[in-house]
């Protein structure tokens, strides 16, 4: 592990999931330790998006912005919101000089798939919609997230090739959860890493699925057997991570499919350490991340 991460790992909350409410306690108590970003080039608005439910948004729009992106917050489709989210999709506005439509989606074991998975494709639709009101034009559209958040960014990309929906431009995935069956060597081994680990996910997935299995590509798009006529992606995955090899099998896949793929695993990471700020590979990831989204969506 690198060794700025790994004075830090103490500090992280158990990795579990078995208490939904105590568990989005602590979530949002790590989320509000983050120091937080600057938003003083961008203007950022709370807003309602019209559905079966409505869905609320955070948007963040940079001066001049290029592009959108329809972003997706982590915490194992059980936790988070758009508060916990902030600090990231500020950085992510900030470093790629697109608009970032942060959305709130309904949260399992309440609301399981495919609620969240429509609230996205809701949120998509409308971001589609009002790109003239937010400053893009509707061919400069990306979709992503951490995590759960990747997983759904996913999901719902195959959905909008297979229905022709609203066409998306990139896909930024990073650390997706994308399948359920848990049978890589890093979902089967991974047993004690770092704030996500085998029982974890296995938890995660449960609450998300109602306790069944995965049965469409819509809930784990791992699933999906056809890959074909996907937006360019990047994959980024953490060393140290449970999604590790899943993550790496869907971009190979994606590749093989003739989808525009770029990969990178980062070595020493554990899942969500970017988190640890004071971490020198904590601040290339974020960089990163802003660095591809500015390329894709660049004119």
């Amino acid at each position: 592990m690198d060794p700025e991460l790994e004075a830090f790992v103490a500090l992280f909350p158990p990795a579990t999931l078995t208490d939904p409410a105590v568990d989005r306690e602590s979530f949002a108590k790590l989320a509000t330790s983050i120091p937080q970003p600057d938003t003083s080039g961008m203007d950022v608005e709370d807003r309602i998006v019209p559905g079966d439910p409505d869905v609320a948004i955070r948007v963040y729009r940079p001066r001049d912005a290029q592009g959108a992106i329809v972003w997706l917050h982590g915490g194992g489709y059980v936790m988070g919101n758009l508060d916990t989210e902030h600090p990231w999709a500020a950085r992510i506005a900030e470093g790629s000089g697109a608009v970032v439509i942060s959305v709130n989606y309904r949260l399992a074991p309440e609301n399981p798939f495919p609620a969240a998975f429509d609230d996205v494709y809701t949120v998509l639709n409308w971001t589609a919609g009002h790109a003239a009101e937010l400053g893009v034009t509707p061919d400069r559209i990306a979709i992503g997230g951490h995590s759960a958040g990747g997983g759904l960014a996913a999901a719902v990309a195959l959905r909008a090739r297979d229905e022709q929906g609203p066409p998306i431009r990139f896909q930024l995935l990073n650390q997706p959860s994308l399948d359920d069956r848990q049978e890589t060597w890093s979902a089967v081994n991974f047993t004690d890493t770092p704030w996500v680990n085998r029982d974890k996910i296995s938890s995660m997935w449960g609450h998300y699925l109602g306790g069944r299995p995965a049965t469409s590509p819509y809930a784990a798009a791992a699933l999906a057997t056809d890959l074909t006529g996907l937006p360019p992606a990047y994959v980024a995955s953490a060393e140290l991570c449970p999604n590790r090899d899943e993550d790496i099998e869907y971009a190979v896949r994606l590749m093989q499919a003739g989808v525009s793929v770029e990969l990178h695993q980062w070595p020493g990471t554990f899942h969500g350490s970017q988190a640890i700020l004071s971490a020198e590979v904590s601040h290339r990831q974020i960089a990163e991340l802003g660095g591809v989204l500015r390329r894709a969506l660049a004119e």
